[in-house]
């Protein structure tokens, strides 16, 4: 989680503050990971872009299971997704993606959360990047 993320959790749960609301999550790929606090490289150009994903119930599942629609019930702290997450295929090389980040922009934005990737992945032209549904997840501990 951010240092973004976990500033406005505290000030909405504990302070009385409004939380912001998060329509659309926009998932970024990263040559070098980013931190709490951002930064990181992400890729550009290319033909890259974020993919946005609305947030919903239908798009990610809840806390009992992967696939699940329905709110959240379950003690994993985790989610996953339900759709299926397509970057645009590169038209250049994006180079060695080590990680992801997730934000509230399509550029620029707050990053809300961030991780190494499993396996560091070579993009090169044509390589489509993609997650089929429940390869992403995200767990809060």
């Amino acid at each position: 989680m951010s240092n973004y993320l976990e500033n406005v959790t505290i000030d909405a749960v504990f302070r009385g503050q409004p939380f912001p609301s998060i329509a659309n999550l926009y998932f970024a790929l990263f040559t070098t990971a980013p931190t709490a606090a951002g930064g990181g490289v992400e890729v550009s150009g290319g033909a890259y872009a974020r993919v946005a994903v609305a947030a919903s119930l239908a798009n990610f599942a809840g806390t009992q299971g992967a696939t699940s629609t329905t709110a959240s019930t379950g003690t994993s702290g985790q989610t996953s997704n339900n759709t299926k997450l397509s970057f645009p295929t590169p038209t250049a090389a994006w180079g060695t993606v080590v990680a992801m980040g997730i934000f509230d922009a399509a550029t620029g934005g707050n990053e809300l959360f961030y991780g190494p990737l499993a396996s560091s992945q070579v993009v090169g032209i044509g390589n489509a990047v993609y997650y089929d549904p429940a390869q992403m997840t995200l767990t809060l501990s």
